[in-house]
């Protein structure tokens, strides 16, 4: 019986824009993340260290270190060496800051909240 109502779960959960979805599931999938892609998103032209970063985040460096990296991998941020210092930077990219702002804009719904935080939460398993 609890298999039938997992199964309605996730059916109602994945009902989400397919590609909203998969930035959910394969890009900020971390409550970190998303809080790194709030933040650039209104902050657009911030291009600092992580420990910088992670002041205005409100988070600590070494959990967001790591995942400054990922955001990097998935083309989300770019970083380049200053002296021996990277700097992150929001990507130039326009079809990746269209679906950040796609994104940000549908984390104005509460509902969209809930299924991005069901998601997250799930792929922390």
């Amino acid at each position: 019986m609890a298999s039938n109502g997992d199964d309605f779960t996730a059916r109602l959960m994945d009902d989400m824009d397919p590609v909203l979805l998969d930035f959910v599931k394969t890009r900020v999938n971390s409550f970190i993340k998303w809080d790194l892609v709030r933040f650039f998103h209104e902050n657009p032209n911030t291009a600092d260290s992580v420990e910088n970063i992670a002041h205005y985040a409100g988070r600590n460096a070494s959990a967001v270190a790591p995942e400054l990296e990922d955001l990097v991998n998935s083309g989300i941020m770019e970083k380049r060496m200053q002296g021996d210092t990277p700097i992150y930077s929001l990507t130039q990219n326009e079809d990746m800051r269209k679906l950040i702002d796609e994104f940000i804009t549908a984390c104005e719904d509460r509902h969209f909240r809930v299924k991005a935080v069901y998601h997250i939460i799930r792929g922390m398993r």
